[in-house]
């Protein structure tokens, strides 16, 4: 059973379903001071840490960074909570010896927030309405806005936020950088650019939509304790939304084996992919498979191929088809005594081209568990993506990009709005369980559950990096289908060690060096 931190870890929340749980602890007689008075608490002690552990690790120090004591800090405070959660990190580093100056330009504040701020102004700590009145500074800390924000800001303080951003000062964010929206991550109007984001009580869903990434900085939960029974009671049975966690992941994965088994126990994948134009996309994605420990892999590429993946898959059983004038597989030619129904997953797409479209067919009409990435999308967009997943009766797994998944479900919200909204709704609509690719990939089954993987790599934006992913998945698809796993937690898991194997090999070989090829080699060190 899972303990109360790796739960609340994976938990994300809506701003509505925030606002319900923290009601819930208010109605049980939790007063609104006391956690406000904590949760400033925590932060206030975290902040020391990190400037600490960052000067720690430093060869010199930077002119912009700031020191432990004696530091000017300046304090942005809003009209609400999210401000007097800033007042009270101000009062406490003021204690700490951190000279404090205030920035409230707002007329009208929340009664805690006011009272908080006729204290902090008790202490001397000096108070500036206008953003031309500040004085210089060594760290930010922002309470201008924080959850539940839906409307664009606008000048004055819009200008404010903007002129706040060239100062080129490290800006620590409570809950949300100002001016991002909760749920879809959108920059309404304009927002701080945080050095570094403190996400208070549960993970909001704006913390894995790629268009606020670049706001965000290091992101990082606060845990006051909320009680995991008053989550649950909010979320009851809504299609929940996770962060898959290295815990979950590694409890995942068909470890240990059984002491007495073979090798078509332990999955025998079937991959169609390459042609004669797109060699590389077939030794690309049978290495991801090979990394996955799949028991039996089988690789169906053009006959021109069969050579070539050999040489580099020489544990594989590569299946020669006879191709078109094109180099694309022509007709799909297994083994004798074997057809599709052999196999205990199929992957397809990578490198096939479009002219293999009578194979992406054959696969689909399977009664296998498929997985369909690259040309596969393709040519399952050309057929009517809901339509003909509709009719399949096993597992499908679609693995779109943004621009293919705009073209397999062009009636659904744009995803580059709402990732998670849109993949939940691709699922629901298709009855596959669909991963979105993207700075935070997000997996949904057909009942609108998500999995989030919450971290990644720009290193991965190279070509071939998707038919790694595709192998790898097949290779622990086929693997989950004889030990029962559920799929969608097996796709998470496939998801999640691609993108840490990524940056691994980034912190290893930088951000450029990290080719398709190189990535595979990286798969077996995230377990170890």
């Amino acid at each position: 059973m899972q303990n109360r931190q790796e739960q609340i870890s994976q938990v994300v929340v809506t701003a509505g379903q925030m606002r319900d749980i923290e009601k819930r602890i208010f109605a049980a007689g939790m007063p609104v001071v006391a956690l406000m008075e904590k949760v400033a608490g925590l932060i206030a002690r975290r902040i020391p840490e990190i400037l600490s552990t960052l000067l720690q690790k430093a060869d010199y120090i930077p002119s912009n960074t700031p020191f432990l004591r004696g530091s000017r800090v300046g304090i942005l405070v809003g009209p609400g909570h999210n401000g007097g959660d800033a007042l009270v990190v101000a009062r406490e580093l003021h204690f700490r010896g951190y000279e404090i100056w205030i920035y409230s330009p707002f007329s009208k504040l929340k009664e805690l927030t006011l009272q908080h701020l006729q204290y902090a102004q008790s202490l001397g700590i000096p108070i500036y309405q206008t953003i031309e009145q500040l004085p210089d500074s060594d760290l930010l800390i922002d309470g201008l806005f924080g959850l539940g924000l839906e409307r664009n800001l606008t000048d004055p303080i819009a200008s404010a936020i903007n002129q706040l951003n060239e100062l080129s000062v490290p800006i620590y964010s409570i809950d949300l950088p100002s001016g991002l929206h909760t749920d879809t991550g959108e920059v309404l109007g304009t927002a701080i650019r945080a050095t570094h984001t403190f996400c208070l009580g549960l993970w909001k869903l704006a913390f894995f939509q790629d268009q606020a990434l670049e706001y965000l900085g290091k992101a990082e939960l606060i845990d006051f304790d909320i009680p995991f029974a008053d989550v649950e009671a909010v979320l009851k049975d809504t299609p929940r939304i996770k962060r898959i966690t290295p815990a979950t992941a590694l409890a995942t994965l068909p470890l240990p084996r059984p002491p007495v088994t073979h090798k078509y126990k332990e999955g025998h994948l079937l991959l169609i992919c390459g042609s004669r134009r797109y060699a590389g996309g077939a030794i690309l994605t049978g290495l991801g498979a090979r990394a996955s420990g799949v028991g039996m892999l089988s690789i169906a590429v053009p006959e021109s191929l069969k050579s070539l993946l050999v040489s580099h898959l020489p544990e594989a059983l590569i299946v020669g088809c006879p191709e078109t004038e094109t180099g694309a597989i022509a007709q799909l030619q297994l083994p004798e005594n074997t057809d599709l129904s052999s196999f205990n997953a199929i992957a397809c797409g990578p490198g096939l081209t479009r002219d293999a479209t009578p194979i992406v067919e054959k696969a689909i009409n399977s009664d296998r568990p498929l997985i369909l990435d690259a040309d596969g999308l393709n040519i399952l967009a050309q057929m009517g993506a809901i339509a003909t997943l509709k009719k399949r009766q096993a597992v499908t797994v679609l693995t779109p990009h943004t621009g293919e998944f705009q073209r397999l479900f062009p009636d659904v919200p744009d995803a580059k709005h709402d990732r998670v909204k849109a993949v939940q709704e691709a699922a629901v609509q298709s009855g596959a369980v669909v991963l979105l690719k993207g700075a935070r990939t997000a997996i949904a089954n057909p009942q609108g559950g998500v999995w989030i993987v919450p971290e990644s790599t720009p290193a991965l934006a190279r070509g071939g990096s998707g038919d790694v992913l595709t192998g790898l998945l097949g290779g622990l698809l086929a693997q989950a289908t004889t030990k029962q796993i559920p799929i969608e937690d097996i796709v998470a898991t496939a998801a999640w060690w691609h993108s840490q194997a990524g940056i691994l090999a980034a912190q290893e070989r930088s951000e450029l060096g990290v080719d398709a090829f190189t990535l595979t080699q990286y798969m077996m060190k995230v377990l170890s």
